[in-house]
């Protein structure tokens, strides 16, 4: 459990600020029961013969396109989830005004899900597929739904709009990201262990003296942060009071 002293902190950098940025990653929805796909656990080495890595990049799309979406409808397709006590807190500040953006690297929807509005998907959504011919939009219980290599009406593949491993981040979504934090007056980073690049080298456009870390190990951002938290990314932001 986090010290109080450090909770106090968090507080009160949060009711000095007005244009708080938060940057997650995977942390922030394994609290909502949505495995971290790119550790390598026993289920993935008995069912699959690749690492999600490989298994989520795009040559394995091309070549291996059926064993791909077997991967992507059991592993990356978790629809039943809900928010946590972060992404509910994260909306209430936003709404409150004190929140200006959330960027994030997970790809579940859940931050929306939860109320937040502007929310920047660097590396897109299983809530939006699109046909590869056609560009007709499918939702994520059509793809989960689906058998053998999703069909568009047209004939067409429908292929979901996240960035696989091998292809580049949306340009507009980072450029307004990098906007976002190059103005925040607060930069909380929560979930992530700031290992994939490029989303990790966003946090270094940031000016203020408030850059706070939240993660359950250390990250090697920590001895630049004003405040280090290592605990549950929900119960250390649900503690937050928005006033």
């Amino acid at each position: 459990m986090q010290e109080p002293k450090q909770l106090q902190q968090l507080q009160e950098m949060v009711d000095r600020s007005r244009r708080i940025v938060f940057f997650g990653g995977a942390g922030v929805s394994t609290e909502s029961g949505i495995p971290d796909f790119r550790s390598v656990d026993g289920l993935y080495n008995q069912r699959y013969k690749y690492p999600p890595e490989v298994m989520l990049s795009h040559s394995f799309y091309v070549a291996h396109t059926e064993e791909f979406f077997d991967f992507y409808r059991t592993k990356m397709l978790y629809l039943d989830a809900q928010p946590n006590a972060a992404h509910k807190k994260l909306a209430e500040l936003e709404t409150a005004g004190k929140l200006t953006a959330v960027v994030t690297q997970n790809i579940d929807g859940l931050h929306q899900k939860a109320g937040s509005k502007n929310v920047l998907e660097l590396h897109g959504s299983v809530h939006r597929n699109f046909c590869q011919r056609c560009h007709k939009m499918y939702d994520a219980e059509f793809m989960l739904h689906s058998t053998g290599i999703p069909t568009c009406t047209c004939g067409g593949k429908v292929k979901p709009d996240v960035v696989l491993y091998e292809e580049s981040l949306d340009q507009h979504t980072l450029t307004k990201a990098l906007d976002a934090i190059e103005h925040a007056d607060m930069l909380i980073i929560g979930g992530t262990s700031l290992a994939v690049y490029p989303a990790a080298s966003l946090v270094n456009y940031y000016r203020g003296d408030r850059l706070v870390l939240i993660n359950k190990s250390t990250t090697p951002m920590d001895q630049n942060a004003n405040l280090a938290i290592q605990g549950s990314i929900g119960e250390v932001l649900g503690a937050i009071q928005v006033r």
